[in-house]
């Protein structure tokens, strides 16, 4: 789609003002004085500046709603994330809907447009596993919906985005179990495509060489992690296979999967298996071990998310000046991991 050749930027550039001023004396803002907006209209005549009317009415018809975008509400993580952005938005006053791709893409999209349809101020999106292709987004972006992704981000689209911070989450998993005596960690990692994914898995490899382990790719397994049965059967495998001593999953229902795994396949753990999951689900400090597992911020997300949105929604300026934030992550030393 064509975008607009001449940008507030560029009026304010030519003139030396802030693009706030050019903003406002366009609004006919009572601050700016009449000289200024004289200027201001001129050279935005002279370079043929055409605001963007359907975001403009979009940005001022209010419906005081965001939508919500996850792939799973089932998901321990993302009821927290759901639940840091109730926080936010019933205190200034927005109402909430929330949908679920169900980790399929063809469901996202048939939720951004039902979202786009019904009006919603904007949307904070979580991507689906399948999600390869943004130009969904980039088409309700264009035509002035407000988006920010959030956990699983769009990278190449300009939008704000709040992730945590997946590699120290990797390392922190790695390093511990490296700390505890393994040598040989396997690691189920999700889906290739997405940017949790790959930072995990760095993660997972930059305490291999600091710890001077050697990086063995057999040992690293991907889109087994979705749930606990695949993870049970590629735990199965490696063992028979490669016989890791220790393994990182990428979330707390494949750390079970890899338990049950192991058990079953005569190991006790963490004696003879170590394992360390991610999310921090409820469950793990109730099972038998207890699973290790790396705590991300959920609750603080969705805050931080929610506040990004509505920051974005409420703000004056036509050019919108985009953020990203990264959250640390807390490594919880449970039973299934502390050999030592």
């Amino acid at each position: 789609m064509k975008r607009q050749t001449t940008t507030i930027k560029d009026i304010a550039r030519e003139l030396g003002i802030s693009p706030s001023t050019v903003s406002r004396a366009l609004k006919d803002h009572f601050e700016i004085s009449e000289e200024t907006k004289k200027a201001v209209r001129r050279v935005a005549e002279e370079l043929n500046y055409q605001p963007n009317s359907l975001a403009l009415s979009l940005r001022y018809s209010k419906s005081n709603t965001i939508g919500v975008i996850v792939p799973e509400i089932v998901h321990f993580f993302f009821s927290t994330v759901i639940s840091g952005i109730e926080d936010i938005a019933q205190s200034k006053g927005y109402n909430v809907i929330i949908t679920q791709s169900n980790e399929s893409v063809a469901r996202e999209m048939m939720n951004i447009q039902t979202l786009f349809n019904n009006r919603v101020d904007g949307v904070l999106v979580s991507l689906s596993k399948e999600s390869f292709d943004y130009s969904h987004f980039e088409v309700m972006m264009q035509k002035g919906l407000p988006i920010v992704f959030f956990d699983r981000v769009a990278d190449t689209l300009k939008t704000s985005k709040v992730t945590v911070d997946d590699f120290q989450g990797g390392y922190q998993a790695t390093e511990h179990l490296i700390k505890q005596g393994y040598k040989k960690i396997a690691h189920l990692a999700g889906p290739q495509n997405l940017d949790i994914t790959n930072e995990r898995l760095n993660g997972y490899k930059q305490a291999h060489i600091d710890g001077g382990l050697k990086i063995d790719e057999e040992l690293i397994v991907y889109n087994q992690a979705s749930n606990e049965s695949d993870a049970y059967a590629a735990t199965y495998e490696l063992l028979k296979k490669n016989k890791p001593d220790a393994l990182f999953a990428s979330n707390d229902l494949a750390a079970m999967g890899a338990i049950k795994a192991a058990q079953k396949y005569g190991k006790n753990v963490p004696q003879d298996f170590g394992v360390v999951g991610f999310s921090n689900w409820q469950f793990t400090a109730l099972t038998n071990p207890s699973i290790s597992t790396i705590e991300q911020p959920g609750f603080e997300m969705g805050q931080h998310a929610a506040e990004l949105l509505i920051k974005q929604i409420e703000s004056e300026e036509e050019e919108i000046a985009y953020e990203s934030m990264k959250l640390g992550t807390t490594l919880l030393a449970r039973d299934s991991s502390k050999k030592v």
